[in-house]
């Protein structure tokens, strides 16, 4: 079934090999980024890949006022609109954060506030017309609050209690909301992170995306081995966890 695919944050490394995928199978495809140029290129890849349709606007999804505009554009390029992929974000300096509650500001409206945004446009859709899965890239930092990342973390624990609500509500349509929470992703994002043995490739977790929309899960902790460690970090007591240095 041809699928009709919008894609939020479509120039970010995990957006472009999840879109690899979906062009594979010969879906339609409309991209979201910031940057035009690198919008033009992927989408020129994607074609070559087989993509059945492909369009692309430039937008920072910040720009709260221009999302339904957007959102009626993607939905007249691919003439339908069934599953969507947001996949945009940041990850922000927590030390320039604690310092300066506008960094932190920033943080949370490019992390929680513009999805959720997203989100209440793109549910009032798929509600009105039954079908749908739109899938949302948080992270396990979301899990549980760090000293090391805990403005990040707020703002996708956030967005995951969001979805939770959401998919609840939803169910009864037949729309699927899934949850995708990565660990560590050597990205350009977090080039200048050092890599260790839990690191993944943004291909492992856009496979591990793909799997998880075509099964139509609820959530998914990309690569599989993140349930477990969460797992236990989530179980550990508060008077023990507040010393951790994490």
């Amino acid at each position: 079934m041809l699928r009709k695919i919008l894609i939020v944050g479509a120039t970010s490394a995990i957006a472009q090999d999840t879109a690899k995928l979906f062009a594979q199978q010969h879906h339609a495809l409309f991209l979201v980024g910031r940057d035009t140029d690198k919008l033009e290129i992927i989408a020129a890849d994607l074609k070559v890949r087989g993509a059945f349709h492909l369009g692309y606007a430039p937008l920072d999804i910040n720009q709260l006022d221009q999302q339904a505009a957007l959102i009626e554009q993607a939905y007249h390029s691919l003439k339908g609109l069934d599953t969507i992929l947001i996949a945009h974000g940041t990850l922000n300096d927590q030390t320039a954060c604690e310092q300066d509650y506008a960094k932190t500001e920033q943080c949370l409206r490019t992390n929680f506030l513009s999805v959720v945004s997203l989100l209440t446009l793109l549910a009032n859709h798929l509600e009105r017309q039954g079908y749908g899965c739109l899938a949302v890239i948080t992270s396990v930092a979301g899990d549980r609050g760090r000293q090391s990342n805990y403005v990040y973390g707020a703002a996708k624990g956030g967005l995951t209690i969001f979805l939770q609500g959401l998919r609840n509500r939803l169910q009864k349509v037949n729309v699927c909301v899934l949850t995708i929470k990565p660990g560590l992703v050597d990205t350009p994002m977090t080039a200048h992170l050092k890599k260790g043995p839990l690191w993944a490739k943004p291909k492992v977790i856009a496979q591990g995306i793909f799997r998880a929309i075509e099964q139509r899960k609820n959530e998914v902790y990309l690569p599989w081995f993140w349930w477990t460690i969460m797992t236990i970090v989530k179980r550990i007591p508060e008077p023990i966890f507040k010393r951790m240095k994490l």
